[in-house]
């Protein structure tokens, strides 16, 4: 998995691209994601919030950083452990 690829869900629309990764299998709605999707999977109930557009992703160490292009049904995940949203550095005040 190298920066700048693109991953597409094998059970909805989702899209994502690497912007920080490792080795690691990136999921959506339970089923792994691939370069090059084949057939539709099915969605897992329990990964099954959504994933929104122009949001990044994050693991919980900050390793893996995916930077989503594309919204879908399922949400992100690497070994069942759920990403979660990068937040907003805050900005310096200017006094």
């Amino acid at each position: 998995m190298k920066p700048g690829i693109k991953l597409k869900s094998t059970v909805c629309d989702t899209e994502v691209m690497v912007i920080r990764g490792s080795n690691v299998v990136v999921e959506c709605g339970g089923a792994p994601m691939s370069e090059k999707p084949g057939e539709r999977g099915t969605l897992n109930p329990g990964f099954a919030e959504g994933s929104k557009i122009g949001k990044r992703y994050v693991d919980s160490a900050g390793n893996i950083e995916l930077l989503c292009v594309k919204a879908g049904q399922g949400s992100l995940s690497i070994a069942g452990a759920p990403l979660q949203l990068k937040e907003a550095k805050p900005l310096p005040s200017s006094d």
